[in-house]
């Protein structure tokens, strides 16, 4: 199965929709914990699947549970917590959550996981897509 991650941030409205167009996403799977902020743009929950639906004929799917919590956020963000921590933490909560099997139900070929960050580098969709990989082993992880 393949599986696309893309962020929205640093990209043009534009730009995003032609990148998930070329790649033949059909559904995109919203991770992130806070959907509707202002600062989110085009993409705004409602707004992006109207958007998604309108522009690309691609669906939209909101799975919150593949996101980390706001306790884990903020002491990455807001108390400087390191890297290392976050990605421990989030691991520790993908399996206690069992995404996995909710992956394994949910997932459908050429979904494509949504978060803001524009690089994977510091990213949970890069985590989330790779947890599923190492635990699934059927997945092809393409970035956006």
């Amino acid at each position: 199965m393949k599986l696309f991650t893309i962020g929205f941030t640093k990209k043009s409205a534009e730009e995003f929709f032609t990148h998930l167009q070329n790649a033949g996403v059909r559904r995109i799977v919203d991770i992130r914990l806070n959907n509707t902020s202002q600062l989110a743009g085009f993409a705004k929950a409602r707004d992006l699947k109207y958007f998604l639906h309108a522009i690309a004929e691609i669906d939209y799917v909101h799975i919150p549970d593949f996101a980390p919590t706001q306790d884990i956020l903020d002491d990455f963000k807001k108390k400087k917590g390191s890297w290392a921590e976050y990605e421990n933490n989030f691991k520790n909560l993908m399996v206690n959550r069992g995404i996995v099997e909710t992956a394994a139900t949910v997932l459908r070929e050429n979904d494509c996981l949504l978060c803001s960050e524009h690089t994977t580098e510091y990213c949970h969709r890069r985590l989330v897509a790779e947890h599923l990989q190492e635990q699934l082993g059927n997945i092809e992880v393409v970035h956006l």
